[in-house]
C-alpha cells in the first residue's frame, strides 16, 4: 500500500500555517509515510500582476495566463512562496527538499485550452524518479508548474496539479488545505460530499467557481484511485471528506 500524502496549500494557507500543522507532519514522518507538498500563490500572484499593470482574469477558478502573466507566476512561486514554506518547515525541523530547485522538471503538461487560458497546462506526466528519490530525503515542496515535450513552462491550477501528483504516485490520501475549513453552505461546512451533490451544488451556484476546480481535482484525484481525499483548512481538522464510497450515491 502506498505510504505517499500529497498536501495543497493555498496561497493564503501558505500564510496561515499553524503548529499544529507541522506537528502533523512530523507524526506522519514517524509513522513513515513521505509527504509531498504541492503549494499555490494565487493572492500573491494576483497582487503582483496588479502593481505591475496585468491584468488579473479566472475563467471556471482558473487563471488567464499571458506570457508576462506567467513570468510573474514563476517569479512569485519559486523567489517568494517556495522558499518561504520551505524556510517554515526547516525552521520547525522538518527535512525538506524545493523539488523545484533541483534543474529537473517535476510535471509534465500540455496545454488546457491555450486560446482559452493561454499559457495554462494540464499535468499528464510526472518526474517519478526525481520525486521518489527526493521523498526518501524529506518532505518535497512542488509548484504547480508543467513543462511540456517541447520545454514551454506552462502554469497549472494547483488543486488540479496536487490531484493529478496524487493520482500518478498512487498516493494513499490528499489533503487541500485552504483558506476555509470546507466546502461551505449557508456557512456551514459539509462533512461528506458526494459527487452528484457536488454537481447538485454547481448547478445551483452554490459553490462558486473559485471552489470548483478543487472540487472536480478532488473527485478526479478519488475514480483514480487516491483512497481518501479532504479539503479542510487543519490537518487535524476533519473539514469535507469525498471517499470512493460517496461517489455512488
Amino acid at each position: 500500500m502506498s505510504q505517499i500524502i500529497v498536501v495543497k496549500v493555498g496561497g493564503h494557507a501558505t500564510d496561515q500555517l499553524t503548529e499544529e500543522f507541522f506537528e502533523q507532519l512530523r507524526s506522519w514522518r514517524q509513522m513513515g509515510k513521505q509527504i509531498l507538498i504541492v503549494h499555490g500563490g494565487g493572492p500573491q500572484i494576483s497582487e503582483w500582476s496588479a502593481q505591475l499593470n496585468l491584468p488579473v482574469a479566472k475563467i471556471n477558478g482558473v487563471r488567464v495566463t499571458s506570457s508576462q502573466t506567467l513570468k510573474v507566476t514563476q517569479a512569485v512561486l519559486l523567489g517568494l512562496v517556495q522558499p518561504a514554506l520551505c524556510r517554515q518547515l526547516s525552521a520547525h525541523g522538518l527535512p525538506v527538499v524545493g523539488l523545484n530547485a533541483g534543474g529537473q522538471p517535476v510535471l509534465v503538461g500540455d496545454y488546457l485550452d491555450q486560446a482559452v487560458y493561454g499559457e495554462v497546462g494540464e499535468v499528464t506526466g510526472i518526474n517519478r524518479d526525481y520525486i521518489d528519490h527526493a521523498l526518501a530525503d524529506g518532505i518535497g515542496v512542488c509548484a504547480p508548474l508543467a513543462v511540456t515535450k517541447s520545454g514551454k513552462n506552462l502554469n497549472v491550477n494547483g488543486d488540479v496539479a496536487a490531484a493529478a501528483v496524487a493520482r500518478l504516485l498512487g498516493a494513499e490520501k490528499l489533503y487541500l488545505v485552504t483558506d476555509v475549513p470546507g466546502v461551505m453552505v449557508n456557512s456551514h461546512v459539509i462533512d461528506q460530499l458526494s459527487l452528484q451533490k457536488a454537481n447538485q451544488l454547481f448547478e445551483a451556484e452554490i459553490i462558486k467557481s473559485g471552489m470548483q476546480p478543487k472540487i472536480k481535482a478532488a473527485f478526479d484525484a478519488l475514480k483514480h484511485g487516491v483512497k481518501e481525499v479532504k479539503i479542510t483548512n487543519q490537518l487535524q481538522h476533519s473539514g469535507t471528506s469525498l471517499s470512493v464510497k460517496q461517489l455512488a450515491i
